[in-house]
């Protein structure tokens, strides 16, 4: 932030005699009711290059001295007495945590004394504990790197505009209330941020939502002679390990060290790293990760290794770490294995491997700091599970890693069946870059990596993951991979539903067409399908029924379930239903069961029945119904979602 962009702020008692005022009792009310909107006001705002252990402490910091002085009254800016619901307290208390978090951005000068809210928070403090919000995915961490390239008043425009719905005259004077000289120049660098507004509110931006990890657990003497010399070392340690630049040494951004066993440093030496033959997995009954050898450039380098190791013992506060669900996120129990050590774009990656999970480093080429942390579980992985890994995303961009047992990778289109497949070329492993699947605006295309082996031909996706999902079609419990004609045919109208499956711990994705129905008014017939997610944990499934009419080029989303068995392995059954407007006008709802479905019936908005697996029943636009389905062997089923 710059200087020059936050000016000295109002003196207080500045508005006019017919503004409202606020008391200290109102403005208490008004943080107490909305205190959780506040601090995470103060949090977007406040400088990212704090840290996200230090800004949760200062934001909580700055909320909590936004309090009025005394019991005087006090005037509040006119454009901005709207508040929360109209309440001016609300308002007053708002203006004051942004001023502040923008003060805290000043940089110090050396001949005037620093503002309170530029120094350390002497209250809240945690002592023992470092707290931080829980990691979101990747468009939560996208937004974060664009809120960091920001200024700070052009970050409080972002969250004025996009969490509290302010519009921009009333944005304009907050800002100038809280001292920015040049509004419209915040403004203006704040423009082109509308996308992410909707994911202010996520919890990677909520630091009432934490999670906490240990601090450094420092080695004490066993025999210590007073109390006082204790207290004296541990507050000289803690001055040596806030030093600024690399104050961490040759372990790079992590923390320090809070273990001294003989298990806990034989799983953070380099020496003692499993590093499998390049031969092992062409005789090893196992085709997994255990086999996969250890490939890249820089395999011989310890101090990059060791690295590796200490950050995932102990990631550091400036480490992003992200994990698929269900994935713990702790260090080693031992040494694990080496999988990948080499420069992918312009950053060095580490792959390692521990039986349970996928672990991936990645530091810039430059130095350690802005390192990358990412865990992806991968128990009982098999051939197809452990084809590829994430090497690294550029511009939109993806390397792989593959399995040594891949032959022949390419890249296809899952949007267009019939145009083939492009060729990867394939070095030690690793493939040249592709392009990703689209992640905002329209799906026009949905790229996926094919993979041929001895035994076939694949596809995978990504997902925003380290462990690309595997695609197959079939009827649950006769899965085939995605790779034939007509596979890719059966997919192509459903590879954009993808993208509500992302970041959530995906192993393998099928889809398949469980009903047929002819339409009402003979235009066609209609497919009925179900998508399925299976995850890594086990838990956490995602299905959904597609409805698809003949000549449309993408199926439409009928209904969406999660965590049921329906359309699965468990229970293969699955009833959906969709009002449907036909080539004349009318509308219908329209409703398909599985095979095995004896008969269906709606009620509420619409009632109706038919035997065997397919309803139709004239109705009118936006009703509603419930649908209940009966099988050949008595069961009942529920419409999904």
């Amino acid at each position: 932030m710059q200087s020059q962009d936050v000016a000295p702020r109002p003196a207080p008692g500045s508005g006019s005699a017919a503004d409202p005022v606020v008391d200290v009792e109102q403005a208490e009310a008004a943080l107490v009711e909305h205190y959780p909107r506040l601090v995470r006001i103060a949090y977007l705002v406040l400088p990212p290059g704090l840290g996200r252990g230090r800004r949760v402490l200062t934001a909580h910091a700055l909320t909590q001295r936004a309090l009025p002085r005394g019991r005087t009254a006090t005037p509040v800016i006119p454009a901005q007495s709207a508040g929360r619901e109209g309440d001016p307290g609300y308002a007053f208390v708002r203006l004051q945590v942004v001023r502040t978090a923008l003060e805290a951005g000043l940089p110090l000068r050396r001949r005037a004394w620093p503002r309170r809210s530029q120094l350390p928070p002497l209250l809240p403090q945690v002592w023992g504990l470092r707290l931080f919000p829980r990691s979101g995915g990747a468009d939560e961490l996208a937004l974060d790197q664009r809120l960091s390239a920001l200024s700070g008043p052009a970050r409080a425009a972002c969250v004025l505009r996009g969490l509290e719905k302010l519009p921009d005259g009333d944005v304009r004077e907050l800002l100038a209330a809280a001292g920015v000289t040049d509004v419209d120049a915040a403004l203006d660098e704040a423009a082109g941020t509308e996308d992410g507004y909707a994911l202010l509110g996520s919890p990677e931006f909520d630091p009432c939502s934490l999670q906490a990890r240990p601090t450094d657990l420092m080695r004490r003497r066993q025999h210590m002679k007073a109390a006082l010399a204790a207290a004296a070392a541990v507050a000289v340690c803690g001055a040596l390990l806030g030093l600024p630049g690399d104050g961490w040494g040759p372990d790079g951004a992590a923390a320090p060290p809070y273990a001294q066993n003989p298990a806990a440093q034989a799983a953070l030496n380099p020496a003692l790293l499993l590093k499998v033959p390049a031969a092992a997995w062409e005789s090893s009954a196992r085709t997994d990760f255990s086999v996969w050898p250890a490939r890249g450039d820089l395999t011989g380098d310890s101090a990059l290794l060791r690295r590796a190791l200490a950050v995932w013992a102990r990631p550091g506060e400036r480490v992003q770490v992200s994990a698929t669900p269900g994935t713990p996120s702790g260090g080693p129990s031992g040494p694990p294995q080496l999988l990948y050590a080499g420069t992918v774009d312009n950053a060095r990656v580490v792959l390692l491997y521990d039986g349970l999970r996928v672990v991936r480093y990645a530091e810039p080429r430059d130095g350690t700091e802005g390192a990358a942390l990412d865990f992806a579980r991968v128990d009982g992985a098999d051939r197809a599970g452990a084809g590829a890994v994430v090497l690294g995303r550029s511009d939109g961009n993806i390397r792989y890693l593959t399995a040594p047992w891949v032959t022949k990778a390419a890249e296809r289109d899952l949007l267009k069946p019939g145009a083939g497949a492009m060729d990867l070329t394939l070095t030690d492993g690793t493939t040249a870059p592709m392009a990703g699947p689209a992640q905002t605006g329209a799906c026009t295309s949905w790229n996926v990596l094919q993979l041929t082996d001895a035994t076939g031909t694949r596809l995978l996706t990504d997902l925003g993951e380290l462990v690309p999902a595997r695609l197959t079609t079939g009827r649950p419990g006769s899965v085939k991979d995605a790779s034939g004609p007509g596979a890719l045919r059966a997919w192509a109208p459903y590879a954009c539903s993808l993208g509500a499956m992302r970041s959530s711990g995906v192993r393998s994705v099928n889809t398949w067409v469980y009903a047929s129905q002819p339409l009402p008014d003979t235009s066609g017939t209609a497919d009925w399908v179900c998508t399925r997610a299976e995850t890594w944990q086990g838990g956490g499934e995602r299905v959904l029924a597609q409805f698809h009419t003949p000549g449309s080029t993408y199926g439409a989303v009928a209904a969406k379930a999660e965590n049921v068995p329906a359309c699965g392995a468990k229970d293969p059954q699955v009833l959906a239903g969709v009002l449907w407007k036909s080539g004349t006008g009318s509308w219908y709802l329209l409703a398909a069961g599985s095979r095995g479905t004896s008969s269906i019936s709606a009620t509420g908005g619409v009632t109706g029945s038919a035997q065997g697996d397919l309803l139709a029943v004239k109705t009118r636009q936006g009703a509603q119904a419930e649908l209940k389905g009966t099988l050949e062997d008595g069961r009942a089923v529920s419409g999904l979602g």
